[in-house]
């Protein structure tokens, strides 16, 4: 029921345990223009993009959101189990900037609110304002009022392949908002969501997890994700390892498959190919998907000959000892309509 309402009208989501890093200074740009693989330095005030933190092996320490709040101030919202190790690697670099960046952690003050969902702009619109709900994607807006509180950030950005919003406020207004936006969204069906519900609804969506589809062992161009690195704007941290990758092609691939038959695959099970290559490797995520009808997954496959599977190619994964039919598909499993966004 959670998924279905954040997918045929919105769900509310309680993601207060992500991480927020703010990083400021006159030099707070080119640290971060050299430690993630994207652009930074094209990203305009109220504008925000989606990276990442990657070791000298081109593998992922963390995927992040960076939001420019000014040219010299930055927010960065990382996964909470990697948050530690973030913050570390952060204030590192920064002290080698000789007092040219600062970094503060400000997860314990920041509370996150996610409303995502085909209604959830009627929502905002009616409880933050029409400005909030006409936001462009991958933007957002700062000091907002909305229940006689000032709202830190409102995005409109999120993680489950719909329409929706990110909110974040302090920790103590938090309660009063989540009250706001339940009462407000009663008529047009908004339920309060979990994270089983957000996990499900990003996998139809084909978004990666830290930590289980992406992690030390994976880079971007692996993971379907190499529009995330930007060749041409100079030196980041993992450029040289990925620039010899994109030469010699990719040992492993991220790869979506759907169930034929009955199962579920879960992470940990393996997935083969029946091909002449017979490409083969672990599930790295795998549900029932309730949009879809049906069971699917995304595994991590050997690139034997080169290139990933094709599309329809036929597979198998073993669960309980049983091999249960399975075919290769593209990524994502699900894609919603993008009118007016």
């Amino acid at each position: 029921a959670e998924h279905r309402a954040g997918r045929a009208r919105a769900g509310r989501f309680d993601v207060s345990h992500m991480g927020e890093i703010r990083v400021r200074g006159p030099r707070a740009m080119p640290l971060l223009q050299r430690l993630t693989p994207n652009d930074v330095g094209a990203l305009a005030p109220f504008r925000a993009q989606y990276s990442a933190l990657l070791t000298e092996r081109g593998t992922f320490i963390d995927d992040l959101l960076v939001y420019c709040l000014d040219p010299e101030d930055y927010l960065l919202v990382v996964n909470a189990a990697s948050r530690g190790r973030d913050l570390e690697l952060l204030e590192t670099a920064a002290a080698a900037e000789d007092g040219g960046v600062r970094v503060d952690d400000e997860s314990d003050e920041t509370a996150l609110i996610a409303l995502q969902g085909p209604r959830a702009a009627e929502i905002v619109s009616d409880v933050v304002g029409a400005a909030a709900a006409d936001l462009r994607y991958y933007s957002f807006l700062r000091d907002l009022p909305a229940e006689d509180q000032a709202l830190r950030l409102v995005s409109r950005t999120g993680y489950t392949g719909e329409d929706g919003f990110e909110i974040y406020t302090p920790p103590e207004q938090a309660e009063d908002l989540w009250a706001a936006f339940l009462e407000r969204g009663r008529d047009i069906g908004l339920m309060p969501a979990g994270l089983g519900a957000r996990d499900t609804l990003r996998l139809e969506a084909g978004m990666m997890l830290c930590g289980q589809d992406i992690d030390e062992e994976t880079t971007p161009l692996e993971a379907g994700l190499s529009w995330i690195v930007k060749w041409k704007k100079g030196d980041f941290v993992g450029r040289e390892a990925l620039a010899r990758q994109r030469e010699t092609g990719c040992r492993h691939r991220l790869v979506g498959f759907e169930v034929e038959g009955r199962g579920i695959a879960r992470h940990g099970h393996r997935l083969t190919v029946r091909d002449a290559l017979g490409s083969a490797g672990p599930v790295t995520s795998g549900a029932f998907a309730p949009t879809l009808g049906r069971a699917i997954g995304i595994a991590r496959l050997d690139c034997r000959g080169g290139r990933p599977p094709a599309p329809g190619s036929a597979a198998s994964v073993t669960v309980r000892g049983r091999e249960i039919d399975c075919r290769i598909v593209k990524l994502p499993f699900y894609r919603r309509p993008r009118e007016g966004v």
